[in-house]
């Protein structure tokens, strides 16, 4: 395999301005300064650790290692090095027998995608806001050709560089991009996982537009968003926050997502799955100890949110880049 996904790329991707763009954030979190060794400092003393000899990436649970693989020693550096990289927002994970048991029991998430999941065999895979990884992980098993993950914040970035280092997975990439990256990659990618980002962005039509241009044609999108209930094509838009989410801004019906993507131009749209949100899916854990899914919806009320919204289902659309 490449050491760098870049070669596998078609030769109109914009590669030299993606490797300004890493060698400037690399540059950047070199800096001697607290929010930068927060988590580059985990990273290192992971990756003084042996790789794993034995994996298990098909199971809910992400395997990575088996307890005796480690010396009691490694393994102490090991669990406080994954308390650094602490709130765990995806997982489960069960490194070398130290069981994560993130907020998010991602496995679900998984599981309704999985029938809808296209043949990945040697396919190129964007996960846009891939987090620690969780599904690059469930994605390896499927051969893809790569996995890029692209994943601005430094704590799931440098997560998933300590995950793998120990997974030693040579198909999947990470990249401190966001998804305003991705019109470096002209139609490059054969799939594209949108999960939870939608909703977050103050212009998701133009999103969506520069996604459907870095895809190949024929290419598929699998946007998983949150969702409010109705029929009619619309969207709710928050005062100030929705389920005390400052940064949400569209949140719309299954319908509108629908019309948003074929809006932009993809074919064969269709909703494959939508469910009402749980807090046996999305709870505090002793690896993610902040306010979960309980906090952010009406005590009195559970189809309210804490502001009076409508609380959120979670919805799935699977649509094509028809070229």
């Amino acid at each position: 395999m490449t050491s760098d996904y870049l070669d596998l790329l078609p030769t109109s991707a914009r590669r030299e301005v993606i490797r300004q763009l890493r060698s400037d954030h690399e540059a950047r979190v070199q800096q001697e300064k607290k929010g930068f060794l927060r988590f580059r400092e985990p990273y290192k003393k992971i990756c003084a650790l042996p790789p794993a000899r034995f994996l298990g990436l098909d199971n809910d649970t992400v395997q990575i290692g088996k307890s005796g693989e480690l010396t009691p020693a490694q393994h102490e550096i090991l669990h406080q090095a994954m308390r650094d990289f602490m709130p765990w927002r995806k997982g489960p994970f069960d490194l070398f027998g130290l069981i994560i048991d993130a907020e998010w029991q991602s496995f679900r998430k998984w599981n309704r995608l999985l029938p809808e999941l296209p043949d990945l065999t040697n396919k190129i895979v964007a996960d846009i806001g891939c987090n620690n990884g969780y599904y690059m992980f469930r994605l390896a098993p499927q051969a893809p050709r790569c996995v890029v993950g692209f994943e601005p914040m430094l704590q799931h970035f440098y997560c998933f560089k300590a995950l793998n280092h120990l997974a030693g997975q040579p198909r999947l990439f990470i990249e401190p991009f966001g998804v305003e990256q991705i019109i470096h990659y002209p139609r490059c990618f054969d799939v594209v996982f949108l999960m939870g980002i939608i909703y977050h962005r103050i212009s998701p039509i133009a999103m969506l537009r520069e996604i459907r241009e870095a895809m190949r044609p024929g290419g598929t999108l699998i946007v998983e968003s949150q969702a409010i209930p109705g029929e009619e094509p619309v969207a709710l838009f928050p005062a100030e926050r929705y389920a005390k989410v400052p940064g949400t801004y569209f949140v719309p019906t299954a319908n509108c997502l629908v019309n948003w993507l074929r809006r932009v131009g993809f074919g064969e749209v269709e909703c494959f799955c939508s469910h009402p949100m749980n807090s046996e899916e999305q709870r505090k854990t002793e690896w993610m100890t902040f306010e979960s899914y309980n906090d952010f919806v009406d005590p009195n009320d559970p189809n309210r949110t804490v502001e009076g919204y409508p609380a959120p289902l979670r919805v799935f659309v699977h649509a094509v880049n028809p070229g």
